[in-house]
């Protein structure tokens, strides 16, 4: 699903991920989840007159708004002065016929779905479905986002001036359930593609979890498609620069060699930790990679952990690939920030944290036995000269002590 949702997209949409949009809906197993060529959001609240608007409408024309269809009561500090009863009436009338107004030029403009980021109000949703168009009100921003570039419609703030090159198209709009929820799909979107991944779960957990993965994933598969070169996944190419800095190793003198060796030793944690996530015996499976990537013929360089099977494995031929740009990246970083934490010679504490520990029973005890046994006052002196040396602190870095 996640590779069909990056390959839908067009030529530098590569680059905005943004319009791969995720809705995670609660019940059901994950293998319920689902690909939506399209755009795809969840049911906005809607009032009475809702269940009389159409579901499903073939080629709509869209209309996106910033306004707000309702009638809003007057703000706290607003005030309008009558000299006849008969004006107050009048005024009623007037904020009626405004609200009219609005609604008539949005039906006037031919869309048959009206998508507003504000409120639509009970009065705009009867009068929508009276005349057989869909309206969704308080829509998300960024499903706003998706809407205008998929189907090129333009946000508007005025209901005035609306003509047909602001409105946008697809082949079919509709509404269905999904799980417990109801949901709104755009599908046919002409002017840029977009897809939806419907995430299914039974905890909201798991949902969460499921996203950040998904996420990653989205990630790993758009870098794959902008930069071509992959390496083998699973520890492979860790294991293989690890052996192959160790023997390097041995042919420095010096500190040098000790430093690279510990580089090559670190590389180590990447297949470690696979393998402890995995539930196998790291240990075990570090000592078969370590044979495997010691022969020297090349054959087995791509040999990382196999969690399924419990071992190693060729992992290049197995599938498990990553990104050789995201390896470049996480070696190079990883020795930045190893630089920058040795680079500090000193700590800065807070004074506060140096002030010895109030004695516990036992030391308060033990201290009475002493005193009671006669120690004198070169003892205390002693015990008060101990207990200074105890509280220094020197520092050491580059520049010595």
């Amino acid at each position: 699903m996640v590779v069909d949702a990056v390959l839908s997209l067009q030529g530098n949409a590569f680059s905005d991920i943004r319009m791969v949009g995720i809705k995670k809906v609660t019940g059901g197993s994950v293998s319920d989840s689902h690909l939506v060529d399209g755009v795809a959001f969840k049911k906005t609240f809607s009032y009475a007159g809702f269940e009389q608007q159409p579901k499903h409408l073939t080629n709509p024309k869209i209309l996106v708004l910033n306004v707000e269809l309702e009638l809003k009561s007057e703000k706290e500090n607003a005030e309008v002065r009558i000299t006849d009863p008969d004006q107050y009436q009048g005024i009623v009338d007037a904020e009626w016929q405004i609200i009219y107004e609005k609604l008539d030029k949005c039906v006037a403009s031919g869309a048959t779905v009206v998508l507003s980021r504000l409120p639509i109000g009970d009065l705009g949703t009867q009068y929508f479905a009276d005349r057989g168009v869909f309206c969704a009100g308080r829509v998300p921003n960024d499903d706003l986002e998706r809407v205008l570039k998929a189907t090129g419609a333009q946000m508007q703030t005025s209901i005035n001036g609306i003509t047909d090159d602001v409105l946008g198209q697809c082949e079919i709009f509709e509404e269905k359930g999904v799980g417990d929820e109801r949901m709104n799909f755009l599908k046919g979107c002409p002017k840029a593609k977009t897809a939806t991944i419907v995430l299914r779960g039974g905890g909201e957990q798991f949902l969460e979890e499921t996203h950040r993965s998904i996420h990653d994933a989205l990630m790993i598969v758009k870098r794959s498609l902008i930069n071509r070169e992959v390496v083998a996944g699973g520890g492979a190419i860790e294991m293989e620069l690890s052996s192959v800095l160790r023997a390097k190793s041995k042919t420095i003198l010096g500190k040098q060699q000790l430093i690279m060796a510990a580089f090559a030793k670190a590389l180590e944690v990447i297949p470690h930790q696979v393998a402890a996530n995995a539930g196998l015996d790291s240990t075990d499976v570090l000592n078969k990679l370590r044979n495997a990537h010691f022969v020297p013929n090349g054959q087995s360089m791509w040999y990382g952990v196999d969690v399924l099977n419990e071992g190693i494995c060729d992992t290049f031929e197995s599938g498990v690939w990553e990104p050789a740009a995201n390896k470049l990246n996480s070696l190079a970083s990883a020795c930045e920030a190893a630089c920058c934490i040795l680079s500090i010679d000193e700590t800065v504490k807070n004074p506060q944290s140096e002030k010895p520990q109030a004695p516990g029973r036992g030391e308060q005890a033990a201290g009475r036995q002493m005193v009671s046994q006669g120690m004198g006052g070169a003892g205390l002196a002693g015990m008060a000269q101990g207990a200074a040396k105890g509280a220094l602190r020197s520092f050491k870095g580059r520049g010595g002590a």
